[in-house]
């Protein structure tokens, strides 16, 4: 059976996605005049004032080029050396960030099998062997991504619970929120949803993503206790993630915090993915768990993997599973959803 024409938009990352509107149009009206540059400006004071105004806290909030940087920031800025971070074997800042970390911080990263992609407090209490053991690194901080890498999402009280493990050890709680507008979608959809999981549940530091969900590029690294980022403005330089135009990333984070656009993408996001579930969940031989966020992550028959690669590229996650993974962006569109649908309800039926 002959595959019909391609969705407009791709499914093969909300990366892929170009930036909102509203985020351009902010970009176009900081253009205007001079502003003195590395953040000494009203749109980064602005940026700021959000993200206090977000958490309800005098929080420190920074500002970085990319995901990758901005975990990096956050946690080197929280470790001393022979410090380590706990995480979970399939995250983002140990599978997908070329070893940055342990490169630039110099720092071990102690990572933990995750079948659904998320710690428990009971891993953290298997590694109390290694405190105060000279033989050892010493697990100083532990990160967990919201929402993971696999499409799930802690809720407040497992966050709370790690908080409370980790804090017990003497550890600090970093999110990597590289999708924390997804997960926030997820638990309610609403700024008091966001602080839940986070500020309220003992988190210290997050990665609040942007990129992914409508900026052209930019990340906020928030220290939710501002104590903890008395040297990050200096790292941030070392790793060389100030923006000397730091105008035109902040611009951009006003404009999707102003009138919850972030909460609006995100939802639009995991609506698409919960209609693309719908729509394939029923073919035979598909299998494929109903999704909390924007990703799927459905099994194929490996015949059909290629072609519809082919056709409207998509990554493949296990390949010893066959597995693959379908993400939805904040401008994915109903029509590219049935599209989609119609081309893999072809190649599954070839």
């Amino acid at each position: 059976m002959p595959l019909p024409p391609p969705p407009q938009r791709s499914f093969a990352s909300d990366n892929a996605s170009g930036a909102h509107p509203d985020v351009i149009a902010a970009i176009i009206a900081a253009n205007e005049g001079h502003a003195i540059a590395y953040g000494d400006d009203d749109w980064t004071l602005e940026c700021q004032a959000r993200f206090a105004e977000l958490f309800g806290s005098g929080v420190e909030t920074l500002l970085t080029f990319t995901g990758t940087g901005a975990n990096v920031l956050a946690l080197t800025t929280l470790l001393r050396p022979v410090d380590a971070v706990v995480c979970a074997a399939g995250s983002h800042v140990n599978v997908d960030e070329a070893g940055a970390l342990e490169r630039i911080a110099g720092a071990k990263l102690l990572d933990l099998p995750t079948p659904d992609g998320k710690l428990v407090p009971e891993q953290l209490a298997e590694l109390a062997s290694l405190l105060d053991n000279e033989h050892h690194v010493q697990p100083a901080v532990v990160t967990i991504t919201q929402s993971t890498e696999l499409g799930t999402v802690y809720s407040p009280a497992e966050v709370a619970a790690l908080s409370e493990q980790a804090h017990s050890m003497g550890m600090k709680v970093h999110v990597d929120g590289a999708r924390v507008a997804n997960a926030t979608a997820a638990l309610g959809s609403s700024i008091a949803a966001l602080r839940s999981m986070t500020i309220d549940a003992g988190v210290d530091v997050i990665t609040f993503g942007g990129t992914k969900n409508g900026l052209l590029g930019g990340e906020a690294v928030v220290f939710l206790d501002p104590d903890l980022a008395t040297r990050a403005r200096f790292v941030r330089k070392t790793i060389t993630q100030l923006p000397s135009k730091m105008r035109f990333v902040a611009a951009q984070f006003n404009a999707l915090l102003d009138g919850e656009l972030w909460l609006r993408n995100a939802r639009h996001s995991n609506e698409m993915a919960a209609r693309l579930y719908d729509a394939v969940a029923g073919l035979d031989p598909i299998e494929v768990a109903k999704p909390q966020v924007n990703g799927l992550f459905p099994t194929l028959p490996p015949v059909a993997i290629g072609p519809l690669q082919a056709w409207s590229f998509f990554w493949e996650w296990d390949t010893a599973k066959h597995q693959v993974r379908w993400m939805t962006s904040w401008d994915t569109m109903a029509d590219d959803v049935e599209r989609f649908a119609a081309g893999v309800a072809a190649a599954v039926a070839a």
